[in-house]
């Protein structure tokens, strides 16, 4: 097979063991537990608009959201609500109850990678911005196209700095003299969005400091999928004879109840909210579902 032209660079990440977790914000993230991963290089920012669309015109792949959606899926669903079509975030008004996020995530027909918010979205001038309204089968898709694939969770949070002892990847400060370190929610959330250095939505890839190794956005920007399985704890194999920890080989699934988990937060993230901008943070998804705020990267094995 011939390796596609236009990908990621690749940053090389050296393998080893580091401590995954964290226990002092969300639940999901504990317990700290020991962690090993291998040697990986790792794409050096998500994949962009520029390039999915080079994998679509090279494969004439049809996303998940641009498929109507299998009645025996999802049984009792209105006909209407079976179109194509992707989940949009639309600001409030003004405040509002942060437990019910039905208030600013609305279901769009038409919604798709072409045109993240609907029809008349399009993507003028935000081809290298990271492609949104890709589902995990999408993502898994254009991996495989590319020679590549997507991350574990455990050697995502390993490359983003995870391990260091530091609340963010660049250390405990939120603001380091001041400096916006990432795309994160400005203002007051789910209303007012003042922007990251001016950028409300996504933004550029490489707009922001690149961690330690020189990998761009792994924080904010967009939330990214991995092959792990979501649980509400880690599963932590102590012994021989521990539970085994669920496959993750390619993560292959199109089952909707199937939640995988994202890392890294997007320009979303508020800190009344979800402060889940760090490297220990996750967030389950379904497999079937695209939103405005989800991208991927990809590695390679070394």
């Amino acid at each position: 097979m011939t390796t596609p032209t236009g990908l990621t660079a690749l940053v090389e990440v050296s393998g080893g063991s580091f401590a995954m977790g964290a226990d002092r914000f969300y639940r999901d993230e504990g317990p700290i537990h020991d962690e090993t991963v291998g040697a990986l290089a790792v794409e050096r920012h998500p994949v962009t608009n520029a390039q999915f669309a080079r994998f679509v015109r090279d494969t004439a792949y049809v996303t998940v959201a641009e498929r109507p959606l299998d009645p025996t899926l999802y049984p009792g669903v209105a006909p209407e609500d079976l179109a194509p079509g992707g989940l949009v975030f639309r600001p409030t008004p003004g405040p509002v109850d942060l437990g019910d996020w039905r208030q600013w995530w609305t279901w769009v027909p038409g919604a798709t990678w072409r045109e993240p918010f609907g029809e008349g979205s399009a993507l003028t001038g935000k081809d290298d911005h990271p492609v949104v309204q890709v589902a995990f089968e999408d993502a898994t898709a254009y991996a495989a196209w590319a020679g590549r694939r997507l991350p574990t969770e455990a050697e995502w949070e390993h490359a983003a700095g995870g391990g260091t002892g530091t609340t963010y990847a660049w250390g405990d400060e939120v603001r380091p003299d001041g400096r916006l370190m990432a795309n994160t929610w400005q203002g007051r959330f789910p209303y007012l969005n003042t922007g990251a250095d001016g950028w409300v939505g996504t933004s550029p890839v490489g707009s922001f400091p690149p961690n330690h190794l020189g990998l761009e956005d792994l924080i904010g920007n967009v939330w990214e999928w991995t092959t792990t399985t979501y649980a509400d704890r880690h599963v932590v194999q102590h012994a021989c004879c521990s539970p085994a920890r669920p496959t993750e080989a390619d993560g292959s699934t199109t089952d909707p109840s199937v939640r995988k988990a994202l890392k890294g937060g997007s320009h979303l993230c508020a800190p009344e909210y979800c402060l889940r901008y760090r490297p220990a943070a996750r967030s389950p998804q379904s497999v079937d579902t695209s939103t405005t705020h989800i991208g991927f990267r990809c590695v390679v094995d070394r």
